[in-house]
């Protein structure tokens, strides 16, 4: 029997030691007889609680019963597919459980991706097996569906590296892949014609192939006649940048063989779409509202031949150049014989020759009244060129047949206009406030011939040449005898005689009261000169026997001197 060590006593330690010098029955016995929890030191960690014989056979600690009892559900990782029926040290390397290994798989599997997919191996394999049935959706949740001709690739068509499970990332964008494709493409040349490198935008990811159908020629829409899908027809080099989207470009035959009208002779625009739509060459179109001379009213139903007999360059606006033959055959007016303008459009417009309206108002000669209704032939009867525009060129014989009054007798002017307006003769209004006499008062109410009796040129403007008889026939005071002065504007005003506005007492020199009251004839007495009432006299009837004693008299007063002024400007009241 062997040695036994000297150690601290341990009765467990000591029944297992025994057991090991009696031999292995002693040790089954012994295994038997103590449940693994009373033993003081388990290799599996302090966690594990389970009673030995739930995993290990009574053979020996190495052989594992076939019904273990662990349930390894309990723990983070449990055991599903190939990983149920591996041996425990494949994954745990150490006895102590409680130093499990992580349940990342990248801790138990070598990464033969060298990283070029992560460490997460869950996110493309399962426990069942290796293999990959999800790849569509991976790529998919890697942002590159693999659609079309994409889903039947092997993954190494596109993951070329050195190593085919490296799956080094290469970009979602078309060009990651296929730059070769892009810049060997000739018919057409991608890289010369400029082309976008995303491919999507002419080819389709889930097509078969490169052929197209879905180029974006939304520069250039291919719509109704363009709707054609031989890119040759247009595109005729491989470069199909220099593919110009003028029409002439590609219609210029079409343009060159026309001849219902011939484009070429007549100089049609090379702009085929001033004329023709994208639908068909017929019907064509021409909007002549964006040339100089836009079509209105017949003009827009008239043949194209009528005014382009001699083809459509440089055809002339003017209108003559289509209806100098209507203007020479017109005899109501002879439009010719009147001198009348080429130009139809001062009088007619384009809807109809009948309706024809000639605006006077953008003459010398603007129609009013009654020259509106009148007769053009009544003024134009030697024609419609240089027509005088003075009224005696027309109503002389009106100026001459009228005799209330009598113009010609009375020497009235010529000019119509200044009494007469042009709606009606007998509303003759003269305007007097324009003369040497305007009237005022009872004069604005006064019969012309009153005053015009002799006739209307050189009427005096004075007083006395109207009102003489009034002067004489005035008594009170009587005019006459007393030697008024004429001007009855002196005392009278044009709206009646009375009242007048001469008050000798108020005004001047008290003569019909005081001591002046009775004391004189005619006003000659004082006023000296018939004419001019501002001059009289005081020493006509206050002579003095001896100046001399006068000048005496007045020799203290300054500025004396010995006429009538100065008695008055002393005397103002006749005291």
């Amino acid at each position: 029997m062997g040695t036994i060590e000297h150690r601290k006593y341990d009765p467990i330690q000591q029944l297992w030691d025994v057991a090991r010098l009696m031999g292995r029955a002693w040790i089954l016995a012994l295994s038997i007889a103590l449940p693994c929890q009373l033993i003081a030191q388990s290799p599996h960690g302090e966690r594990m609680k389970l009673d030995c014989a739930a995993c290990h056979d009574p053979q020996g600690w190495t052989t594992m019963r076939s019904d273990m009892i662990f349930d390894h559900g309990t723990t983070d990782f449990p055991l599903e597919g190939s990983h149920t029926s591996i041996n425990c040290k494949q994954c745990h390397n150490s006895l102590d459980f409680d130093k499990s290994p992580s349940s990342d798989c990248i801790s138990c599997h070598t990464d033969v991706h060298n990283q070029s997919v992560g460490n997460d191996c869950a996110r493309c394999h399962t426990p069942q097996n290796w293999l990959v049935n999800t790849i569509p959706e991976i790529h998919e949740q890697n942002g590159f569906p693999l659609v079309g001709v994409h889903i039947a690739l092997s993954c190494v068509d596109c993951h070329s590296a050195g190593n085919p499970l490296v799956f080094a990332r290469l970009g979602n964008d078309c060009i990651n892949c296929h730059l070769a494709d892009f810049q060997a493409a000739k018919a057409p040349d991608h890289v010369a014609a400029g082309y976008s490198m995303d491919c999507t935008e002419c080819h389709d990811p889930f097509g078969t192939g490169w052929s197209t159908t879905s180029v974006n020629h939304d520069f250039f829409p291919l719509v109704m006649g363009h709707a054609i899908n031989d890119c040759a027809r247009c595109h005729t080099t491989a470069n199909f940048s220099d593919a110009s989207p003028e029409c002439v470009s590609c219609h210029q035959q079409d343009y060159t063989s026309t001849v219902s009208p011939s484009h070429t002779a007549s100089g049609f625009s090379t702009d085929c779409a001033s004329c023709h739509s994208i639908a068909g060459w017929v019907p064509a179109t021409f909007d002549h509202n964006n040339t100089a001379f836009p079509l209105h009213g017949t003009h827009i139903t008239t043949a194209c031949i009528e005014c382009h007999a001699n083809g459509f360059a440089g055809t002339p606006t003017t209108c003559n150049a289509c209806h100098m033959d209507d203007y020479n055959s017109t005899t109501a007016p002879n439009h010719s014989a009147s001198g009348f303008p080429t130009d139809c459009a001062q009088c007619h417009d384009e809807t109809n020759w009948g309706t024809a309206n000639f605006d006077h108002n953008n003459t010398a000669f603007p129609l009013h009244g009654t020259h509106i209704t009148t007769a053009c032939i009544e003024c134009h009867a030697n024609g419609y060129a240089g027509t005088p525009t003075a009224c005696n060129a027309c109503h002389m014989d009106d100026y001459n047949s009228t005799t209330a009054p009598n113009h010609a007798a009375s020497g009235f002017p010529t000019d119509c206009a200044q009494c007469h307006d042009e709606t009606n003769w007998g509303t003759a209004t003269f305007d007097h406030n324009n003369t040497a006499f305007p009237l005022h008062g009872a004069h604005t109410t006064t019969a012309c011939i009153e005053c015009h009796a002799n006739g209307y040129a050189g009427t005096p403007t004075n007083c006395s040449a109207c009102h003489m008889d009034d002067y004489n026939s005035t008594t009170n005071p009587n005019h006459a005898s007393a030697q008024f002065p004429m001007d009855c504007a002196q005392c009278h005003n044009e709206t009646a005689w009375d009242p007048s506005t001469f008050n000798h007492d108020s005004q001047y020199f008290p003569i019909y009261s005081g001591r002046h009251e009775g004391e004189w004839n005619t006003c000659a007495d004082c006023h000296n000169s018939p004419n001019d009432y501002s001059q009289f006299t005081c020493i006509n009837c206050h002579e003095h026997n001896n100046q001399g004693d006068v000048d005496d008299d007045h020799s203290e007063v300054n500025g004396y001197t010995y006429n009538s002024a100065a008695c008055f400007n002393c005397h103002p009241n006749g005291n």
